[in-house]
């Protein structure tokens, strides 16, 4: 039975537009992903590489028209790469795939159809035969008063520059400020969430910070204040626990403040109140406390976890509660609860390690499910982990038995993330930005008006008001009625 493609249309006012408006017959069957993040890309790419354009159609939707490389954000955030090259354009990095730009707001796949809401313009639905989700996650924030309006997320380069061009603005007005308070409160940086994206952000940042700092007359290096809030009563859980100690007693040696076992219980207006009763002020709160699945899997047919993640076998197919697989539903990534064979009972974590495989076993099973194969079950012993924590400064632990601290384990990080970093030309230029910054130093300049880059034309737009002008003298006619009335 040729497959049909669904249109939406407004009543057909004759015949020839009913005719138009029926459904049309497709050729090949359409694969559309969800999501162009590690899962997406690298799923897209190798269905197309193993699939021409006449077997299979594939589009890939997302938001933004890149995928974004997050473990490199917190370098971002350091300027020790360039922001634009730790993102994949899916234009270059997508060749012979189509792309679509705009946000998937509605998936229903007992109808095979996905609405789609672009920034600008009314909203469309698409159908499609086959579906990946790889939608990956979004900041899992918590109704703390204040966390909205004063905090910034972590989960884009997009806030990755906002923090950089926060920190090093803060400095800078610091350091022209002769209020002791004011000063203290813009030289205080706070970073909520212990995990990997929290330390290895708040380790480069001060590292930046520091540099920032060494050049500048008007503020000394004991002024800057780092402090990390962390609901348990450890860093880095998934680093055993020997190694997360030194990554903590490296950081306190540097000055950097930790409050374990502590929550943030308020930040209204820039004031920091946490469970242990600890208060201060700061203008800069980076919040990286955890990530959950994408909440638009809550408005779809698919089923879900009770953490809102699409159940999924090993093969990466899509099962209901019963155990039983969703025709045509295909999930890996954060946004999926994926069995991790090697420690049964569990999940493979949310990193990029297991997404860009997952995607590849993914890609590879829905290859031979349309092509009457077997399908294979992921299965991925964790290499080993690595972290940042500043210019040449690291932990890393490799095949579960190698522990490396230090610069090895720097060098090691920056080598393990280069080498996954999608397309040639990022790998280069990635290593350049290295390289420039190793011989020149990085640059430690705010550009905070990108933010809003209207701001200053508006101001000098709006029209001046006039002042008000003095009176004018009476004339003499007038000045002798007024005396003859006084009479």
């Amino acid at each position: 039975m040729p497959q049909t493609d669904l249109i939406s249309d407004p009543p057909a006012q004759n015949a020839s537009a009913a005719a138009a408006a029926a459904p049309r017959p497709r050729k090949v069957p359409r694969i559309v992903v969800l999501g162009g993040g590690s899962v997406g890309l690298y799923s897209a790419r190798r269905l197309r590489k193993r699939m021409g354009r006449r077997e299979a159609a594939i589009v890939v939707v997302d938001p933004r028209p890149y995928m974004t490389y997050a473990p490199f954000l917190p370098e971002v955030a350091a300027g020790s790469i360039a922001d634009r090259d730790v993102v994949a354009p899916h234009r270059r990095a997508l060749k012979r795939v189509d792309t679509l730009q705009g946000k998937v707001t509605n998936i229903n796949h007992g109808e095979r159809k996905i609405e789609i809401t672009p920034e600008e313009g009314d909203s469309y639905e698409i159908t499609y035969d086959h579906l990946v989700v790889g939608l990956g996650s979004v900041a899992r924030t918590l109704p703390i008063p204040g966390l909205a309006e004063e905090a910034i997320g972590f989960k884009n380069v997009e806030e990755a520059v906002a923090v950089r061009n926060q920190i090093l603005n803060r400095i800078n007005l610091a350091s022209s400020t002769w209020d002791p308070d004011l000063r203290k409160r813009m030289l205080t940086f706070t970073f909520i969430g212990g995990g990997f994206a929290g330390i290895e952000a708040m380790a480069e940042t001060e590292d930046m910070a520091r540099a920032a700092v060494k050049n500048l007359t008007g503020v000394d290096q004991s002024d800057v204040r780092f402090v990390m809030i962390e609901g348990s009563d450890r860093i880095l859980p998934e680093l055993t626990l020997e190694m997360a100690n030194y990554a903590l007693d490296e950081m306190k040696k540097r000055g950097i403040e930790f409050h374990l076992s502590t929550f943030l219980s308020s930040c209204v207006d820039g004031h920091v109140v946490t469970s242990t009763g600890v208060e201060f002020d700061t203008d800069t709160i980076v919040w990286t406390a955890g990530v959950k699945a994408n909440p638009v899997l809550g408005t779809s047919d698919l089923p879900l976890d009770r953490m809102g993640r699409l159940t999924v076998l090993a093969t990466l197919q899509v099962v209901d509660a019963d155990g039983n697989v969703v025709p045509d539903a295909w999930g890996a990534g954060d946004c999926a609860a994926v069995p991790d064979l090697f420690n049964p009972g569990t999940f493979c974590p949310p990193n990029a390690q297991h997404a860009i495989r997952e995607a590849k076993m993914l890609a590879d099973n829905l290859y031979s499910t349309l092509h009457s194969g077997e399908v294979k079950e992921y299965k991925h012993k964790n290499l080993g982990t690595v972290a940042s924590l500043g210019l040449h400064k690291g932990v890393a632990i490799l095949f579960g038995k190698i522990k490396l601290r230090g610069f090895p384990a720097w060098v090691m990080h920056r080598m393990y993330h280069v080498s996954a970093m999608p397309t040639a030309s990022r790998k280069i230029r990635i290593t350049t930005n290295w390289v420039g910054t190793w011989l020149l130093r990085r640059e430690v300049v705010s550009l905070g008006s990108i933010h809003d880059p209207r701001a200053e034309f508006r101001a000098v737009s709006a029209p001046v008001k006039p002042k008000d002008a003095p009176a004018a003298p009476a004339a003499p006619a007038a000045k002798d009625a007024e005396e003859k009335a006084d009479k």
